[in-house]
This record gives C-alpha cells, structure tokens and sequence, in this order.
C-alpha cells in the first residue's frame, strides 16, 4: 500500500503528531493519553493524535500506555487485572479519566488517530472497536510487536493502515534484507526513532538515503519521539513526513517558522 492510497494520510506536506496527546506540553503534564490532553492538542491545530491502548480485564480498550496503573494514576497493579468498573474510578495527578479508546475516536472525529497496540490483550477488542465505528480511514495501528501488528492485520484487513513493525529497526540502517522487506510491505508508513543505541553506539537511522528510499516506493516517513527544535528542523530539512512529539509548542513554532500547520 502507497500511502496515498489510505485517506489516512491525506494531508500534503509534513505533518505533527502529538504524542500521547503531547506529554510535555505545560497544560498536559500529568495528563497524557487523556481527553483534555488530546485537547489540548486538537486546540494548537494538530490533526493527528498518537495514544497507546490497553485492554481491562473484561475486555475493555483504554488509551494508557503503560502495562501498570502507577506512575500516572493513583491507581495500582496492572491493567490487564483491573475491572473496567474498577478502573473508572481511577484518576490522574491531575484528576482526569482514562479514556476508552471509543471515547477518543469520538470526541475528536476530525483527528487521525495512531494507534500504538501494547498488550496481546488488546487484539480482539482493537479489532472490534474499529469493526464497529467503521474508523479505517482515520486510523494507523503500529506496535513494536510483529506477531501483534500481523494479528490486527488480519482481523481488518487490507483496508488498514499500519506502521511497518520496528524488529527491523536496525536493519533499516545496515541491512539491506530487512530494509527491503519493510520498503515492500503493506504498510505504508515507517516510524521510527532518529537513532538507535546498539552496544553503545549511536546508529544514524534517518539519513538523507532512507528518505529516498521510503519516498521513492511511495511510502511515508514518521519519526519519533522529537522534543528538540534543532532536531525537528533537521528532520524537516531531510524531507520527512511526519515528525511525533511531547512537546507540542516547539513544533507549532518550528512548522510556524515555515509557513505550516502541524
């Protein structure tokens, strides 16, 4: 799949997507993957949300990204042993809810949605959640496991958007096998960190090379997770097409600076 096949990515130009709903962003401290975060986030012109979701005990799918409650809740223990009831009582530093991922889709039906799956759990309520809002066309499911990311796939179909799998994450800078792999998969988007640490040494993923190579099959480029404005406008010099980010004030002016729109 080229991505301008999947209206997903119908935006011209580089686009902005806020991580977790922008993590950094002064409003949103202590509120990531939130409705006000996402907000938030919808208010500074971001057409594109990044959350992570996690399904309940009973099979609910929430946007949370981490596999225990603690660090962000005054909840404890892991989501996967939480009742849905349960968990509704749950709050934030900053008092808010953990959204379901149906309540995300729908308070922001403008927004492109990327959807990072994190548990083997959340699978089968993934799949239905989208089966039942007929969301294919606003939404990209990406996760750092293959066998997850093959399962969705599945269970949705061709019609899906996915973000090539990140096992070949270093493979992308120094093996052409997998490289060529996820060049010719589905997917028609990569998204991948700007670098990665093997051994103790700091490998260059995006260079002006892949870039070539990504646009030349007709697929996208995302990367992530860029808080730096030097980074941002080095990323965008190189012709990415979309950049992830916590700090949402700090692309808005880096797009700015250029005559955009994140």
């Amino acid at each position: 799949m080229r991505a301008a096949d999947h209206p997903y990515f119908d935006l011209t130009g580089p686009v902005g997507l806020a991580h977790r709903g922008g993590a950094l962003h002064t409003p949103n401290l202590q509120r990531e993957n939130t409705i006000a975060a996402f907000a938030e986030a919808v208010r500074l012109g971001f057409r594109y949300l990044e959350t992570d979701v996690h399904a309940t005990k009973d099979g609910q799918l929430v946007a949370f990204h981490d596999t225990h409650l603690d660090r962000v809740t005054d909840g404890r223990g892991a989501i996967a042993d939480v009742s849905s009831s349960d968990l509704a009582s749950v709050r934030t530093a900053a008092g808010d809810a953990i959204p379901t991922l149906v309540e995300v889709l729908e308070s922001f039906p403008a927004a492109h949605v990327n959807i990072d799956v994190k548990a083997a759990g959340a699978i089968a309520p993934l799949i239905e959640t989208v089966r039942s809002m007929d969301v294919l066309d606003r939404i990209c499911v990406g996760s750092f496991s293959e066998s997850r990311l093959r399962a969705v796939r599945k269970g949705l179909g061709p019609r899906l958007a996915t973000a090539a799998g990140q096992a070949g994450i270093v493979g992308l800078r120094y093996g052409p096998l997998p490289l060529s792999r996820l060049l010719h998969s589905s997917s028609p988007v990569l998204q991948i960190p700007r670098r990665h640490v093997v051994r103790g040494r700091r490998i260059e993923l995006v260079t002006p090379a892949l870039v070539r190579r990504v646009h030349a099959v007709g697929k996208h480029l995302h990367v992530w997770t860029i808080d730096d404005p030097r980074e941002m406008t080095e990323l965008l010099d190189l012709g990415v097409d979309g950049i992830v980010t916590d700090d949402l004030e700090a692309l808005t002016a880096v797009f700015a600076a250029r005559g955009l729109r994140p």
